[in-house]
């Protein structure tokens, strides 16, 4: 590994994060093991797991799916849980590594990648603090560090908090995100009137981004305080997709309309309109507790053959599901249960994380 004040930056290297369809070599998430981070919630979240495991790896042309797993007994069930996936021929591979809970968007590296060089892939590691200090499990903090010495390469570290999920990048130069989440005190950001500023140079250097697309705010509940993959995400070079409220009870109408308008008149890294397509909104979806929770249909994961979709047992998951299919004609799109998930603060996109093919 090498730290960026001893030497240069990923930028200056040529690397940068490359979009999320772009090819991957390996996909990492970790199996929901823990009764402290799911308490009553665990079993129904295992069940979900699976589910996304199965669409996950029906095609043979995905990558692998690799899945951490804390000890022998946590892989013995994962196993048996995972079935005939597990048993594909190098379909689900196992990571023993302790973790503290299965958000690798958050707690893993962000892989960026270079053309042409001796180094194609490297990795770089962001300081996690629990999403502002709010949950705190041991070898969240850690993993960053352990999955980029697993990985070997270069890697970088960055001295400052943040998390995947408060990120989503063309590829091409430009990236969305929030200033509720990046200006947050709680991850140590900037302050003063440059803030936007300092945080666009530290991420241009770190991440390769010419350009910062930033929205507001986040969905009603939401821990994370805003991450931008569950308000909009982009599907295709200058296209993103995002939600429409369509039904009068839904708490995130307004926040979900002033999404839409501002990236209706924002232009991308190189210029160019983008061009917004709405979907509909998951509506109002109850917690165990009887709270509105975050649900949305932006937090699927683009796979290299499937994109895994999150559904809630609402009537508008189908067209949901339909209307992303629509975004992605040469992948197979799936929806599969993640309201226990959701339990536990997130669905598909925030327990995965993605590494780039050289």
């Amino acid at each position: 590994m090498v730290n960026m004040s001893e030497k240069t930056t990923p930028r200056a290297q040529g690397y940068a994060q490359p979009a999320e369809w772009a090819q991957h070599r390996a996909c990492y998430t970790a199996w929901p093991a823990h009764e402290y981070a799911w308490g009553p919630a665990l079993a129904a979240a295992q069940r979900e797991f699976v589910g996304f495991a199965q669409a996950f790896c029906e095609h043979a042309e995905q990558e692998p799916l690799h899945v951490l797993v804390d000890d022998h007994a946590h892989e013995a069930e994962a196993r048996a849980a995972l079935g005939a996936v597990a048993a594909g021929a190098h379909r689900v591979v196992f990571v023993r590594m302790p973790y503290g809970d299965v958000w690798l968007r958050d707690t893993a590296p962000i892989f960026v990648r270079r053309t042409g060089a001796p180094h194609d892939i490297a990795s770089v590691r962001f300081r996690f603090n629990g999403w502002g200090e709010k949950y705190i499990y041991q070898s969240d903090a850690q993993l960053s560090s352990r999955i980029a010495e697993l990985h070997g390469g270069p890697s970088f570290g960055a001295d400052f908090a943040l998390e995947g999920g408060a990120l989503e990048t063309d590829g091409l130069g430009t990236c969305l995100t929030t200033r509720s989440c990046l200006l947050n005190p709680n991850r140590q950001a900037p302050t003063g009137l440059d803030a936007e500023r300092v945080v666009e140079q530290r991420l241009r250097e770190l991440l390769g981004f010419d350009k910062l697309i930033w929205l507001d705010e986040g969905l009603a509940n939401d821990h994370t305080d805003g991450h931008i993959d569950n308000i909009a995400r982009f599907v295709a070079p200058g296209v993103v997709v995002c939600m429409e409220a369509r039904d009068a009870d839904d708490v995130n109408r307004a926040t979900l309309d002033a999404i839409a308008h501002k990236l209706s008149v924002a232009t991308d890294a190189r210029g160019q309109a983008l061009r917004v397509t709405r979907i509909p909104s998951p509506g109002r979806v109850l917690g165990a507790e009887g709270s509105v929770v975050p649900a949305s249909y932006m937090n699927f994961y683009i796979g290299n053959r499937t994109v895994v979709v999150p559904g809630f047992g609402t009537p508008w998951d189908e067209p949901a599901r339909e209307a992303l299919a629509a975004l992605f004609p040469g992948r197979d799109v799936r929806m599969r249960s993640a309201r226990a998930l959701l339990e536990g603060g997130g669905t598909f996109h925030c327990m995965t994380q993605q590494e780039p093919s050289p």
